[in-house]
């Protein structure tokens, strides 16, 4: 079955970090947002994907040939970005004579049963109840599972079944008639088409399509959501369980993740950071926080940061001789 993972986004919301490279490949819990995706999707045994670039797609490409040389890996560019839908019609010589397809988009984290997914007869819908639907493409189920109706951002929503980017399609052909026909009708929305619309479109000519409600899911589009994500990864049994080097006069307080070649001293790490390759800390206490590789970190105090690759921060150094019944405070009104 071939995976197909469009990665064309420009990720506006998580600037300036996606000023100079693109949402997938911005780190949390050690690497990159499409290794998460990548590497769950290869443990289920899949090995066929299909990359739709947009926004710097060259450093998608360089990192996925550099990373996973091991996959059969096909990319193409999606010019112009016109909506999710869109991305899979530029695909369509590569995929219409596929059996069953399995799309996961590039930038969303979501712990799932990939191989309840795999085995499905019918087409399968990953969803997870959220608090706001009105951001979010809607599924309505019936009481016996099967999916009634998809609304892309309703104003009025009748469910909380958000959609979260995992799509196990079982009739290939009727996708692409309908995404044919949204194009050839411009049934546009917001200037995109919308893949919601197109499964709409699937439903009402007769495909039946079931939800599976997935684990965590982190839409990493926020810092937010990013933290939250870098967070919980961290907290599992790999990252809780993994030795961490020794650094002088640092206090490591897990769950962490350092990469190789960092230099820290005289500092307190954790919990909750993820720390780049080649990064260099002294007298610096980080929290829940995401770190590049290539930084240099020197008397800051972070918490619920993110700091980007190659950057620089220095801290205001104190001097204070202080006497008693004294109240101080640094921070700016």
């Amino acid at each position: 079955m071939k995976v197909v993972i469009p990665v064309a986004g420009v990720g506006a919301k998580l600037r300036p970090h996606t000023h100079t490279q693109p949402k997938p490949l911005v780190p949390i819990a050690g690497k990159p947002i499409l290794a998460h995706v990548i590497d769950g999707l290869r443990e289920g045994g899949l090995k066929d994907f299909v990359f739709v670039l947009g926004y710097l797609g060259d450093k998608i490409e360089t990192y996925i040939k550099t990373q996973y040389p091991f996959l059969d890996t096909t990319f193409i560019v999606q010019e112009p970005r016109e909506g999710s839908a869109h991305a899979l019609w530029v695909c369509k010589e590569q995929l219409i004579h596929e059996k069953e397809l399995l799309i996961v988009l590039g930038d969303t984290v979501a712990g799932f049963d990939l191989k309840a997914v795999l085995e499905s007869p019918h087409t399968v819908l990953g969803v997870k109840r959220v608090a706001n639907p009105v951001l979010f493409g809607i599924a309505e189920v019936d009481t016996e599972g099967w999916i009634t109706k998809l609304v892309e951002k309703p104003q009025i929503p009748k469910s909380n079944q958000a959609l979260v980017g995992i799509y196990k399609i079982c009739n290939v052909p009727l996708l692409f008639e309908a995404i044919e026909y949204q194009i050839k009708n411009y049934k546009k929305a917001n200037g995109e088409y919308y893949l919601t619309d197109a499964l709409m479109y699937m439903i009402e000519k007769g495909e039946r399509m079931r939800v599976i409600e997935v684990d965590n899911w982190f839409d990493c589009g926020r810092k937010e959501t990013l933290l939250q994500a870098n967070a919980i990864l961290l907290n599992t049994d790999y990252y809780k369980n993994k030795e961490q080097p020794s650094f002088p006069e640092t206090i490591i307080i897990p769950p962490v993740s350092i990469g190789k070649g960092c230099k820290i001293q005289n500092s307190i790490i954790g919990p909750n950071v993820a720390i780049g390759e080649n990064t260099i800390i002294n007298k610096t206490i980080v929290s829940n926080s995401i770190i590049g590789s290539y930084s240099e970190l020197h008397h800051v105090v972070l918490k619920d940061s993110i700091i980007g690759n190659d950057t620089a921060l220095n801290g205001l150094v104190q001097s204070l001789n202080i006497g008693d019944n004294t109240e101080i405070n640094f921070n700016r009104s």
